[in-house]
Protein backbone atom coordinates (compact mmCIF):
# COMPACT_ATOMS: atom_id res chain seq x y z
CA UNK A 1 0.00 0.00 0.00
CA UNK A 2 2.98 2.48 0.55
CA UNK A 3 2.68 5.52 2.61
CA UNK A 4 -0.92 6.42 2.65
CA UNK A 5 -0.24 9.72 4.48
CA UNK A 6 2.37 12.27 3.42
CA UNK A 7 1.10 15.15 5.41
CA UNK A 8 -0.39 15.25 8.72
CA UNK A 9 -1.83 19.24 9.02
CA UNK A 10 -3.03 20.19 5.73
CA UNK A 11 -5.20 23.32 7.01
CA UNK A 12 -7.96 22.03 4.70
CA UNK A 13 -10.20 21.60 8.01
CA UNK A 14 -9.47 25.59 9.20
CA UNK A 15 -12.88 26.31 7.99
CA UNK A 16 -14.92 23.41 9.81
CA UNK A 17 -14.95 21.07 7.43
CA UNK A 18 -13.02 17.82 6.98
CA UNK A 19 -12.24 15.40 3.91
CA UNK A 20 -14.14 12.05 3.76
CA UNK A 21 -12.77 8.91 2.50
CA UNK A 22 -14.89 9.82 -0.62
CA UNK A 23 -13.61 13.95 -1.17
CA UNK A 24 -16.30 15.50 0.31
CA UNK A 25 -16.27 17.74 2.35
CA UNK A 26 -18.88 18.10 5.21
CA UNK A 27 -18.68 19.84 8.76
CA UNK A 28 -17.22 18.65 11.55
CA UNK A 29 -20.18 18.91 13.16
CA UNK A 30 -22.01 16.13 10.85
CA UNK A 31 -23.88 12.96 11.98
CA UNK A 32 -21.38 10.84 9.62
CA UNK A 33 -18.03 12.94 11.88
CA UNK A 34 -19.30 12.47 15.67
CA UNK A 35 -19.68 8.66 14.58
CA UNK A 36 -16.51 8.71 13.17
CA UNK A 37 -15.05 10.74 16.37
CA UNK A 38 -16.67 8.16 18.75
CA UNK A 39 -15.57 5.13 17.07
CA UNK A 40 -12.21 6.43 16.83
CA UNK A 41 -12.17 7.73 20.97
CA UNK A 42 -13.87 4.12 21.63
CA UNK A 43 -10.35 2.51 20.06
CA UNK A 44 -7.68 4.55 21.72
CA UNK A 45 -9.37 4.09 25.43
CA UNK A 46 -9.07 0.13 23.82
CA UNK A 47 -5.40 1.04 23.40
CA UNK A 48 -5.22 2.28 26.69
CA UNK A 49 -6.73 -0.47 28.40
CA UNK A 50 -4.39 -2.44 26.40
CA UNK A 51 -1.40 -1.07 28.78
CA UNK A 52 -2.80 -2.76 31.66
CA UNK A 53 -2.21 -6.74 32.94
CA UNK A 54 -4.35 -8.91 31.70
CA UNK A 55 -4.45 -12.64 30.01
CA UNK A 56 -2.94 -13.12 27.05
CA UNK A 57 -6.51 -14.36 25.53
CA UNK A 58 -8.17 -11.10 27.02
CA UNK A 59 -5.43 -8.86 24.94
CA UNK A 60 -5.88 -10.87 21.61
CA UNK A 61 -9.38 -10.18 21.77
CA UNK A 62 -8.66 -6.46 21.80
CA UNK A 63 -6.24 -6.34 20.09
CA UNK A 64 -8.51 -7.77 17.18
CA UNK A 65 -11.01 -4.97 18.27
CA UNK A 66 -8.68 -2.24 17.51
CA UNK A 67 -8.53 -3.78 14.14
CA UNK A 68 -12.37 -4.22 13.77
CA UNK A 69 -12.91 -0.34 15.31
CA UNK A 70 -10.57 0.71 12.22
CA UNK A 71 -12.54 -0.95 9.60
CA UNK A 72 -15.57 0.08 11.40
CA UNK A 73 -14.18 3.79 11.36
CA UNK A 74 -13.23 3.65 8.02
CA UNK A 75 -16.80 2.39 6.74
CA UNK A 76 -17.85 5.45 8.01
CA UNK A 77 -15.69 7.68 6.42
CA UNK A 78 -16.82 6.43 3.09
CA UNK A 79 -21.16 6.35 2.36
CA UNK A 80 -22.04 3.29 0.66
CA UNK A 81 -18.73 1.42 1.89
CA UNK A 82 -18.60 -1.79 3.98
CA UNK A 83 -15.42 -2.92 5.17
CA UNK A 84 -16.77 -4.35 8.58
CA UNK A 85 -17.74 -7.93 8.13
CA UNK A 86 -20.85 -10.21 9.56
CA UNK A 87 -17.49 -11.94 10.93
CA UNK A 88 -16.69 -9.70 13.03
CA UNK A 89 -20.19 -9.22 14.97
CA UNK A 90 -19.68 -13.06 15.31
CA UNK A 91 -16.54 -12.67 16.61
CA UNK A 92 -17.67 -10.64 19.36
CA UNK A 93 -20.78 -13.15 20.28
CA UNK A 94 -18.49 -16.24 20.20
CA UNK A 95 -15.95 -14.16 22.85
CA UNK A 96 -18.95 -13.00 24.97
CA UNK A 97 -20.22 -16.39 25.81
CA UNK A 98 -16.94 -17.68 26.28
CA UNK A 99 -16.30 -15.35 28.77
CA UNK A 100 -19.92 -14.78 30.48
CA UNK A 101 -19.63 -18.79 30.93
CA UNK A 102 -16.89 -18.09 32.68
CA UNK A 103 -18.32 -15.96 35.12
CA UNK A 104 -20.99 -16.36 38.37
CA UNK A 105 -24.54 -15.20 37.78
CA UNK A 106 -24.75 -11.24 38.45
CA UNK A 107 -27.09 -11.16 41.95
CA UNK A 108 -27.34 -7.32 41.35
CA UNK A 109 -26.02 -4.27 39.30
CA UNK A 110 -22.18 -3.51 39.58
CA UNK A 111 -20.55 -0.20 39.99
CA UNK A 112 -18.04 0.60 36.84
CA UNK A 113 -15.31 -0.02 39.44
CA UNK A 114 -12.95 -2.44 40.70
CA UNK A 115 -9.24 -2.28 39.80
CA UNK A 116 -7.77 -0.13 37.37
CA UNK A 117 -7.86 -2.43 34.27
CA UNK A 118 -11.48 -3.01 35.02
CA UNK A 119 -12.66 0.41 35.39
CA UNK A 120 -11.09 1.24 32.12
CA UNK A 121 -13.14 -1.40 30.48
CA UNK A 122 -16.11 -0.22 31.74
CA UNK A 123 -15.05 3.06 30.09
CA UNK A 124 -14.59 1.33 26.93
CA UNK A 125 -18.03 0.27 27.54
CA UNK A 126 -19.64 3.74 27.70
CA UNK A 127 -18.07 5.10 25.29
CA UNK A 128 -18.97 2.28 22.60
CA UNK A 129 -22.71 2.90 23.52
CA UNK A 130 -22.10 6.63 22.52
CA UNK A 131 -20.47 5.64 19.56
CA UNK A 132 -23.36 3.25 18.85
CA UNK A 133 -25.97 6.16 19.67
CA UNK A 134 -23.92 8.32 17.03
CA UNK A 135 -24.25 4.83 14.48
CA UNK A 136 -27.95 5.57 15.17
CA UNK A 137 -28.09 9.02 14.44
CA UNK A 138 -26.44 8.67 11.33
CA UNK A 139 -28.67 5.71 10.22
CA UNK A 140 -31.39 7.28 10.78
CA UNK A 141 -30.89 10.16 8.42
CA UNK A 142 -28.52 8.01 6.12
CA UNK A 143 -28.11 4.64 4.24
CA UNK A 144 -25.17 2.70 6.51
CA UNK A 145 -24.46 -1.17 7.14
CA UNK A 146 -26.37 -2.74 9.92
CA UNK A 147 -22.94 -4.35 11.22
CA UNK A 148 -21.71 -1.32 12.23
CA UNK A 149 -24.41 -0.96 14.77
CA UNK A 150 -24.33 -4.44 15.72
CA UNK A 151 -21.03 -4.65 16.52
CA UNK A 152 -20.86 -2.05 18.50
CA UNK A 153 -24.01 -3.02 20.33
CA UNK A 154 -22.17 -6.50 20.83
CA UNK A 155 -18.69 -4.69 22.17
CA UNK A 156 -20.47 -2.47 24.90
CA UNK A 157 -21.38 -5.83 25.89
CA UNK A 158 -18.32 -7.17 25.45
CA UNK A 159 -16.61 -4.99 27.38
CA UNK A 160 -19.10 -5.50 30.44
CA UNK A 161 -17.93 -8.86 30.54
CA UNK A 162 -14.49 -8.13 30.36
CA UNK A 163 -14.79 -5.86 32.97
CA UNK A 164 -16.44 -8.35 35.11
CA UNK A 165 -13.24 -10.51 33.92
CA UNK A 166 -10.68 -8.28 34.60
CA UNK A 167 -11.74 -7.57 38.09
CA UNK A 168 -11.46 -11.22 39.09
CA UNK A 169 -7.21 -11.04 38.08
CA UNK A 170 -5.65 -11.32 41.17
CA UNK A 171 -8.76 -12.64 43.12
CA UNK A 172 -10.96 -9.79 43.02
CA UNK A 173 -14.23 -9.18 42.28
CA UNK A 174 -16.96 -7.13 41.03
CA UNK A 175 -17.99 -3.86 43.12
CA UNK A 176 -21.94 -4.36 43.67
CA UNK A 177 -24.34 -1.53 43.71
CA UNK A 178 -25.52 -1.38 47.74
CA UNK A 179 -29.12 -1.28 46.70
CA UNK A 180 -32.30 -0.80 49.40
CA UNK A 181 -33.19 -5.03 48.43
CA UNK A 182 -29.51 -6.26 49.00
CA UNK A 183 -29.37 -3.83 52.58
CA UNK A 184 -32.49 -5.26 53.50
CA UNK A 185 -31.31 -9.08 52.30
CA UNK A 186 -27.93 -8.61 54.38
CA UNK A 187 -29.82 -7.67 57.52
CA UNK A 188 -32.08 -10.46 57.23
CA UNK A 189 -29.03 -12.66 57.25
Amino acid sequence: MGNRLTQIATRTGDAGTTGLGNNQRVSKNSLRVHAMGDVDELNSHIGVLLCEDMGADVREVLVEIQHQLFNLGGELSIPGFELLKDEAVLALDEALEKYNAQLPRLQEFILPAGNRAASLAHVCRTVARRAERAVVALGNEEAIQEAPRQYLNRLSDLMFVLARVLNRLNGGDDVYWKSERMQRAASQD
